[in-house]
């Protein structure tokens, strides 16, 4: 297996908490599945500017917000999914 390619690895469709700023994605890398990640975190810096960082354990407000759109996150995933 080769060494990792930026340039191959696509974000399909995300999805971002405006409260907690988790970002739930569907990414594809080259011509593989495409599969969902969960994390990065975008968080306001102190200057102002937004910054990612991991997003380590999920918090009960994290949870209840992936959970409100786990429906939209499988339809999307199944329609990208389906034999091309």
């Amino acid at each position: 297996m080769g060494a990792f390619d930026p340039s191959k690895d696509k974000v399909l469709k995300s999805w971002r908490s405006e409260d907690t700023g988790l970002i739930i994605s569907i990414n594809q890398y080259g011509e593989g599945q495409p599969k969902v990640q969960i994390g990065p975190r975008i968080i306001l810096r102190k200057d102002g500017k937004e910054t990612q960082v991991r997003s380590g354990r999920l918090s009960m407000e994290d949870l209840m917000w992936f959970y409100d759109i786990i429906d939209e996150v499988r339809d999307a995933l199944t329609e990208l999914t389906q034999p091309f």
